[in-house]
């Protein structure tokens, strides 16, 4: 997945002209010579944009309006080489309005004991300008992202690129706009939201389309097209027929093909980049999208099931900061099926009737044709598989009514315990942290969804970062939680967020 333009995020520093130009000299230098050093080490998945030096409010203004303008910068971040008197920059961050970051470093790692005087002093007071600038963004009442450390530490460099990610997730995530095929399943609560709301807080457009209206999109491909990506399909998964007739077989997953062709169509023509379906309206449609929707979130779209589009944007934001990600392990939308209370083997089997993304899966693909009582049409083609093992995170946006609400838990993917050969569906299963039932009780508690946006591939830090930026509570669920505190943050949640 790429995105429509090529991301930097500009590097600005703070001084000013007290002491004369040959230290305004060094500090360009250094801060040259950083972020020359900073882009050649690989470690940052978006290259850093030197802006000259910072010295005046108008200066730090017109830099600031100019970042709001650039479509290509996702954030800002600021480095106080020397003492920058932070009124200067007031009237700039009161207009800016992209991710921040204050990085709290220096250009030498040591004092220099040995040859240090009140040059170096005057010229090199990061520590000093620091305190002044910190305070200041405080005062405003400003999001940003604080991180401190050595500028050319792994580890400082790895917080700077997990920042970036979520700094993509907000930028992009006014840009993500939903297509409902009708609309939430009926009577259930947790799937309905407000979509004005959703416009104002996050920047998505959810809109609603009948079924025939894209049904009519799948109609009109060409046999030609889906013939050749049915070929894709026996290339690329194994068949499992299960019994099936192979002409039969393939004449379901030919549907499928023809189904995720004039969907992706429809998609483009109309630019969303989220979609959800709903069993209960299939108008015009032979087959449930089952491994259509799987192959689509493969591409990076956003998918939500039953009409929940907020579980659909969520998928398409994390699927954004994660585009690009070395080694990454996958991200799909999943749903909370059945519990596994033996002792010492406790967890949650995860799944869906048929849409859960393949870059989760562990080992071989295979495709299944099975019946399917939801729907009324006839057996839907889908991928099957198992999901990789490791560390994740579920998160899940509810409306509470007045506001929303991210809840993000940190989870255990592990194996199955045994072979489920007659679910024909893909599978995950975590156990919740901080335990397997503390974990189950803190999730009710907070009113979390039965559908979730699942990553392997972003931490709880990134997803509370952005709700933060959103101006949205976040309650993150880890190794840490206990009832009584959780019950007390959910208390001064009431009181802070309205």
């Amino acid at each position: 997945m790429i995105f429509g333009r090529q991301y930097t995020f500009w590097f600005c520093v703070g001084s000013q002209d007290l002491y004369g130009a040959e230290c305004l000299e060094h500090v360009a230098e250094h801060a040259r010579i950083m972020v020359e050093r900073i882009n050649a080490s690989g470690l940052l998945p978006f290259p850093l944009t030197l802006k000259p030096t910072l010295l005046t409010s108008s200066m730090i203004r017109a830099t600031f309006n100019e970042a709001n303008a650039d479509d290509s910068c996702a954030g800002v971040i600021t480095w106080m080489h020397t003492f920058s008197p932070a009124k200067s920059w007031i009237a700039g961050l009161q207009e800016f309005r992209k991710p921040l970051m204050h990085l709290l470093t220096q250009f030498n790692r040591e004092i220099p004991y040995d040859s240090i005087d009140m040059d170096f002093m005057n010229e090199n007071q990061s520590a000093h300008g620091d305190r002044e600038y910190g305070h200041a963004v405080t005062r405003l009442g400003i999001e940003r992202k604080v991180i401190a450390g050595y500028w050319e530490d792994e580890k400082v460099l790895a917080r700077v690129a997990s920042w970036m990610r979520t700094a993509i997730g907000v930028v992009e995530s006014r840009r993500i706009r939903v297509l409902r095929m009708a609309d939430n399943m009926r009577n259930v609560a947790v799937t309905e939201g407000d979509k004005v709301e959703a416009l104002q807080v996050f920047g998505w457009e959810v809109d609603a389309y009948p079924s025939s209206e894209i049904a009519h999109a799948v109609r009109d491909v060409a046999q030609g097209d889906v013939n050749a990506l049915v070929d894709e399909y026996y290339e690329r998964y194994t068949i499992l027929l299960d019994g099936r007739d192979p002409a039969e077989f393939r004449r379901h997953v030919a549907v499928q093909a023809q189904i995720e062709i004039g969907i992706e169509r429809f998609l483009k023509e109309k630019n969303y980049q989220a979609v959800v379906t709903h069993f209960d309206d299939l108008e015009g449609l032979q087959q449930l999208p089952g491994l259509a929707i799987q192959r689509l979130e493969e591409k990076g779209y956003g998918f939500g099931a039953e009409g929940d589009w907020k579980t659909a944007a969520m998928v398409r934001l994390m699927k954004l900061m994660t585009a690009g990600m070395k080694d990454a392990k996958g991200t799909s939308m999943l749903e909370d099926y059945t519990y596994n209370m033996v002792p010492g083997k406790e967890g949650i089997l995860q799944a869906h009737m048929l849409e859960i993304c393949p870059t989760l899966a562990d080992g071989p693909i295979s495709i299944r044709c099975q019946p399917l009582s939801m729907g009324r049409r006839e057996d839907p083609a889908r991928l099957v598989f198992t999901s990789k093992t490791g560390s994740g995170i579920a998160t899940s946006l509810i409306d509470l009514g007045t506001r929303f609400r991210l809840v993000i838990q940190e989870v255990d993917c592990k194996k199955n315990e045994k072979p489920m050969p007659k679910l024909p569906v893909a599978t995950a299963f975590w156990t919740p942290k901080p335990d397997f039932y503390t974990g189950l009780e803190a999730w009710v508690l907070t009113g979390g969804a039965h559908h979730s946006s699942f990553s392997f591939d972003l931490s709880a830090e990134q997803m509370a970062d952005w709700a933060a930026y959103m101006g949205v509570e976040a309650v993150v669920l880890d190794s840490s939680t206990t009832i009584r505190d959780l019950k007390r943050d959910l208390a001064l949640g009431r009181l802070i967020y309205r």
